[in-house]
């Protein structure tokens, strides 16, 4: 338990988060005899940086963002006729102050949900409000809040969210008041918060996901208008690991 004679101090002052790098840059201020103001100032660095990575992580936590799969993670090589260069503009998350959608298409394992989520990383370092969610599950809460209560709340966090990522897109088939959420998601973030989906479907069999071409006619029109479409195409990530445990070590 960190015990410090300043600790009640800082505590009253709500900056008792100091303490844990106090007596390190006292020593610091010592050695380079640092002024008063230089030694102040490397605790308030020290406490902003605390109180910044507190804050992502309380982001990352409600976000349902996976903090683990990161762009530093992707595997490019895998994926060789990816546009590297359009991933890394949209990592600077200019897309998301634009209102500006991203779809992934491909087939499975190919690592859409992982880029997916490294880009919805890089929106919650820059302070953005993310929420990620598989499409099916997204839409199975929606149904179930309208029993409990919640659904007004649920909705305006789906909707007033700066990012939205849609995870498996036609992974499942849709009801009817599935299909009707859906649609009013799209429309209602058009113009004003993007959205990235990822799907293994072809793109042209998205309207099919709706079972209802006055629907999808609507959603898919405002859903690719202002979007980035990315096809992935490559082999199955899980389906070469296995090959590679398959083979084994070679026989001596």
């Amino acid at each position: 338990m960190i015990t410090h004679p300043l600790l009640p101090k800082l505590r009253q002052l709500k900056l008792s988060g100091m303490v844990l790098t106090l007596d390190v840059r006292a020593a610091q201020a010592t050695e380079r005899q640092l002024t008063p103001t230089e030694f102040l100032a490397l605790l308030l660095d020290d406490e902003l940086e605390r109180r910044s990575h507190e804050r992502l992580a309380r982001r990352l936590a409600q976000s349902g963002c996976d903090g683990q799969k990161t762009l530093a993670h992707f595997d490019f090589s895998a994926a060789p006729g990816l546009n590297r260069t359009l991933i890394q503009d949209l990592a600077t998350c200019t897309f998301v102050a634009r209102h500006e959608n991203v779809l992934l298409c491909g087939p499975t394992g190919v690592g859409k949900s992982h880029l997916a989520n490294a880009l919805a990383c890089e929106a919650l370092k820059r302070d953005c409000r993310v929420l990620s969610r598989p499409t099916h599950r997204l839409l199975a809460d929606l149904h179930v809040a309208r029993a409990n209560g919640s659904h007004p709340r649920l909705l305006a966090k789906v909707l007033t969210s700066d990012l939205l990522v849609l995870d498996d897109f036609g992974l499942q088939p849709l009801s009817p008041q599935a299909a009707q959420d859906l649609y009013e998601i799209i429309s209602e973030r058009y113009e004003h918060g993007s959205l990235i989906v990822t799907s293994n479907r072809a793109f042209e069999e998205w309207a099919e996901v709706f079972a209802n071409d006055l629907l999808a006619s609507a959603a898919l029109d405002r859903l690719t208008h202002h979007a980035h479409t990315i096809i992935i195409r490559g082999q199955s990530y899980r389906q070469r690991s296995r090959k590679k445990e398959n083979a084994g070590p070679l026989a001596a």
